[in-house]
């Protein structure tokens, strides 16, 4: 059976169309690897891409791209709503399928390697690929951003991984790592009020004592002048989306705010859309392998 890994590669970069469009252009030049979905935000000046691939299409794609990143993205110039330290932020990898964790951990070092070799980007590896527990959680390693980077790779425990203790001038920091299926999840609030936003992304997020699988931050969308509680679920499994967005909508309740939307940005696996259709639904004995169709065509 063909192996098969995910990536989903997030750029500092979600208003320029001339870059977006070059990127997607470079995604799509690697043999085996076909570019799934793409994103861009422009309150958060972020673009967020999924690609599929073999390990070594999955490699050589990261690297394109990051390359293409670096040439193209001046952090120096950067301004967003999400936190980032680097034109290519961060490269997650999750294997799909035939592909174990550590098989993805090898690609991860390898590419790692090879983008501080030719590009000159320090690289932190972190989940799966990380060398310490400190740099497990992608939020540590990136504190302090790119503004704050070039200091903090001088402290004692914060050397990077592959490369010196200097970011590249224009496109800073690179983390890549092997993790679990992420899913992107942001609820919109009805009000222009940063702070309410704020208030509930600290109950819900775990460094502040949430949900253990749950990092969450507010966010001001200019665009649209509304608040957003922008999260990462990083283990649906544990924390499922429904149980999130109940307590996010009873918190904004109690500031006299609705929930006016809520969104995926990128991909999701399907048994997080099922497990919130099963938990509102109220559905009984309830089989995901049988009952999902898909799932038992394809089982």
């Amino acid at each position: 059976m063909a192996k098969l890994v995910q990536c989903v590669p997030n750029f500092s970069e979600g208003r320029d169309q001339k870059v977006i469009d070059l990127l997607v252009s470079t995604a799509s030049e690697v043999p085996g690897v076909t570019l799934v979905d793409h994103s861009s935000d422009t309150s958060h000046n972020r673009s967020v891409f999924t690609l599929v691939g073999s390990p070594e299409g999955i490699g050589e794609a990261a690297f394109r791209l990051c390359k293409a990143a670096s040439e193209n993205i001046d952090m120096t110039k950067h301004s967003g709503e999400h936190p980032r330290m680097g034109a290519t932020d961060v490269i997650p990898l999750i294997p799909v399928k035939d592909c174990t964790s550590e098989e993805c951990v090898e690609v991860c070092k390898k590419l790692a390697k090879r983008i501080n070799d030719e590009l000159g980007i320090p690289i932190f590896l972190y989940e799966d690929a990380c060398t310490s527990e400190e740099r497990r959680n992608l939020a540590n390693v990136r504190k302090g951003q790119f503004e704050g980077m070039a200091e903090k790779l001088l402290l004692e425990d914060w050397a990077p991984d592959f490369g010196e203790r200097k970011i590249h001038p224009t496109a800073g920091v690179t983390a890549v790592g092997v993790r679990f299926p992420l899913i992107a999840y942001n609820v919109n609030l009805g009000t222009s009020d940063i702070e309410i936003a704020n208030k509930i992304a600290k109950v819900v997020r775990s460094s502040s004592g949430g949900f253990k699988y749950c990092k969450g931050i507010g966010v001001m969308l200019e665009d649209r002048n509304i608040a957003q509680v922008s999260m990462n679920m990083v283990n649906y499994g544990g924390t499922p989306l429904y149980r999130v967005f109940e307590v996010i909508r009873m918190e904004a309740e109690r500031w006299g705010v609705p929930i006016i939307g809520s969104e995926i940005v990128g991909q999701t696996p399907v048994k997080a859309l099922t497990d919130c259709a099963e938990y509102y639904l109220k559905l009984e004995a309830f089989d995901y392998d049988t009952q999902v169709l898909e799932n038992y065509l394809m089982g």
